[in-house]
């Protein structure tokens, strides 16, 4: 087995055909299910917390829950998708999505919070990037890269969007209320657009795209190499979901006003957008192992410069765009990761797989920062924390890039 792009990930033009809906469609859906499903906790969860009395580490457990669960559950939907396509399991997600946001605002205890948030997690599995990745790898190609960059340029807008949306709802309504709005935002919005614009026939495996020759799906998935990179995807990936929901505490222990901490966050996600309007250019002019590299060891840099820089604000909110950045970038990254080693015969299943530990990570991100941030001192301490786990990521990467060029 050998590195199929040595110079980065296909992004040369193609003629195929391609239902012109999907693109548009996917933008609007990331934007919309990210942003309700996943941004708007982080701004709503210290509401949850004053509102019930219900511990910081059981509410973001609960949000861990969810990741947990897609993590596993987004296996299986790759599988599906590479067998079936898209259109049935995002358009099944979208409607689980709704319903588990309107059980969760209607939770009296935090047994149904709980059940509310595993339901979350199957939406997330089914709606999310992954599902939209094995869609546009296979109708897209060759300009795959283009198409996942165009559609997570519009993903990255989701915290930009929702954030300041979902303060503004919160300030004049409860979270519950909150979350019920949002919940029928989300129905309006993802349902009806994944029923009706992924309809087109799901094609074979295009031969622009590189596949298997040689090793199966089951040995990649076995390989030194392919465990290795997993491992650095999967500690970058602690430290980036980390980041996320603690900078708002973060923020809030400096003493920002929650609108602050929310608008800090929320332009991140343009640090995403711009970010992954640069990831082809990099694709074009880097080596695979190069690029991998360098994007965990800026996520890290970024990490620790948060944890040391106490202000002022303007100074923070170029941070969170710089974190943003490379975010955006990790994200196309790991959409690439398969197709860049290993070919796009079973994209969906090795995509998966790869994925979940990644998710793992996330899942368990939010809950172990709130655990951690007391032990090392306040959320500047889990910071430096998290940009010592970007740094093993990075060795890592390295390691990964060797391995998968002697294999």
């Amino acid at each position: 087995m050998t590195e199929l792009h040595t110079r980065g990930a296909a992004t040369g033009t193609g003629d195929r055909s391609r239902p012109r809906a999907v693109l548009p469609a996917l933008c609007a859906t990331q934007i919309t299910s990210w942003g309700i499903i996943f941004y708007a906790f982080p701004v709503l969860n210290p509401a949850i917390i004053a509102d019930t009395g219900w511990p910081p580490g059981a509410t973001t457990g609960a949000f861990s829950l969810a990741l947990l669960i897609s993590a596993f559950a987004g296996i299986r939907v790759g599988r599906i998708i590479d067998h079936r396509g898209p259109r049935t399991v995002m358009t099944a997600g979208s409607v689980l999505g709704v319903v588990s946001l309107l059980i969760i605002a209607a939770a009296p205890n935090l047994p149904l919070f709980f059940a509310g948030w595993l339901l979350a997690g199957l939406a997330m599995a089914a709606t999310f990037y992954q599902p939209a990745f094995a869609a546009l790898t296979r109708w897209w190609a060759p300009d795959h890269v283009r198409a996942l960059t165009i559609v997570t340029l519009a993903g990255g807008l989701a915290s930009t969007v929702f954030a300041p949306i979902t303060a503004a709802l919160a300030d004049h309504m409860s979270w519950r209320a909150t979350y019920g709005v949002l919940a029928l935002v989300l129905a309006a919005v993802t349902v009806p657009t994944h029923a009706l614009a992924l309809k087109a026939l799901w094609p074979a495996v295009p031969l622009a795209l590189p596949v298997q020759t040689g090793d199966s799906a089951t040995a990649v998935a076995h390989s030194r190499p392919f465990w290795v990179l997993a491992a650095a995807l999967t500690l970058s990936a602690l430290t980036v979901s980390a980041v996320v929901v603690a900078l708002v505490p973060l923020l809030l222990e400096r003493g920002y006003s929650t609108d602050e901490a929310a608008w800090a966050l929320g332009i991140g996600g343009a640090g995403q957008t711009l970010g992954r309007a640069l990831y082809a250019t990099l694709a074009r002019r880097s080596g695979t192992t190069v690029r991998t590299t360098a994007l965990i060891a800026l996520g890290g840099l970024t990490t620790a410069t948060l944890g040391l820089v106490p202000g002022p604000y303007t100074v923070l909110v170029a941070l969170s765009i710089t974190a943003g950045m490379v975010r955006g970038n990790l994200t196309l990254l790991q959409a690439t990761a398969v197709t860049d080693r290993w070919g796009a015969t079973h994209y969906g299943r090795l995509s998966g797989i790869l994925a979940a530990p990644v998710t793992v990570a996330s899942a368990l991100a939010p809950w172990a920062g709130a655990v951690l941030a007391g032990p090392l001192g306040g959320y500047d301490g889990l910071f430096l924390a998290l940009a010592i786990s970007s740094a093993a990521a990075a060795v890592l990467s390295v390691t990964s890039g060797r391995l998968t060029l002697r294999h």
